[in-house]
């Protein structure tokens, strides 16, 4: 199955006239696949809850403290939205890196779930909301028949709610169906905090009040801190400033914004704080950092 899905997506990037690096979105919404002939510097981005799959080479993402590392035929699981830095650490011309991103429909998922005649017991973990495991058949299979029908218009519209619905299924009954219920649990502690990870992204370029985050999550500032900690990897502060960095670096690599433009336009008071804090997530002074990405790019 591990290599008909690749052939499959393989087949589809070249029809696609997709070339050797580069993100293909697809006609399925929240559907992407990439393909990658060289390993990449780390790049920025607010996960969503989805399902990332490595079909070949391998890939690295660092959410706050926490890095995961997975390869071929293996995926990660991102239950609540998270700023990471991801890079891609094994590729070559020869053997490309090949990924496919899936976001995941909670209503979806929690219909599966209401259907299912044992439902899965959340489990005990009370750590980040992101896991990796392998791909099983079945996942492989229901990736393989959603690539597919992309060449299907009339057929994808019709049919992609029932392989919807096989992902769901097999993730809520397969090993790791503990975790991945409690993206649709009610009142849950992770839901709690995605409504307030909600407002903080609605609103990440003004000043935050942790009392007003933990009002909306309906806990006490002591409980909001430490769940929101154990979700997330961060604080509040250290996630809200993780969105401003990241936002800023998309100004100055995509929209050519000066430094002490994008520092300000993302809610920095000061530009040599913006500078120190952007050097200390990714490791160099932001002009540098913007060269190397527009070269990698171009």
């Amino acid at each position: 199955m591990s290599s008909s899905l690749a052939r499959a997506v393989t087949c589809y990037l070249d029809a696609q006239g997709c070339g050797a690096n580069g993100l293909c979105t697809t006609s399925f919404d929240g559907l992407n696949v990439i393909r990658l002939s060289e390993k990449t510097p780390p790049s920025g981005m607010v996960y969503k809850p989805s399902l990332c799959i490595t079909l070949q080479g391998a890939k690295a993402v660092e959410f706050g403290d926490a890095i995961f590392e997975y390869g071929a035929m293996a995926f990660l699981l991102v239950s609540i939205e998270i700023p990471a830095l991801g890079r891609v650490t094994e590729a070559s011309p020869e053997c490309p890196y090949i990924g496919i991103t899936l976001d995941l429909d909670a209503g979806i998922l929690r219909e599966v779930m209401s259907e299912l005649a044992q439902p899965p017991v959340p489990s005990n973990d009370q750590g980040i909301g992101v896991f990796v495991a392998d791909l099983s058949e079945d996942l492989a299979d229901c990736i393989r028949r959603l690539i597919r029908l992309l060449d299907n218009p009339a057929a994808l519209r019709i049919l992609w709610p029932a392989i919807m619905r096989e992902i769901c299924f097999w993730l809520l009954t397969g090993p790791h169906a503990g975790e991945v219920c409690k993206l649709v649990l009610p009142d849950s502690h992770m839901q709690r905090v995605a409504e307030a990870i909600h407002l903080l992204r609605a609103n990440f370029t003004k000043p935050v009040r942790i009392e007003h985050l933990a009002a909306v999550a309906r806990m006490s500032l002591s409980s909001f801190h430490q769940h929101f900690k154990t979700l997330t990897s961060m604080t509040p502060l250290q996630y809200q400033k993780q969105l401003r960095l990241l936002e800023a670096r998309r100004l100055m690599v995509s929209e050519d914004v000066n430094v002490s433009h994008a520092a300000f336009e993302v809610g920095y008071e000061s530009p040599s704080q913006f500078s120190r804090d952007y050097v200390r997530r990714f490791g160099t002074a932001p002009k540098r950092d913007v060269m190397e990405l527009r070269s990698f790019i171009i």
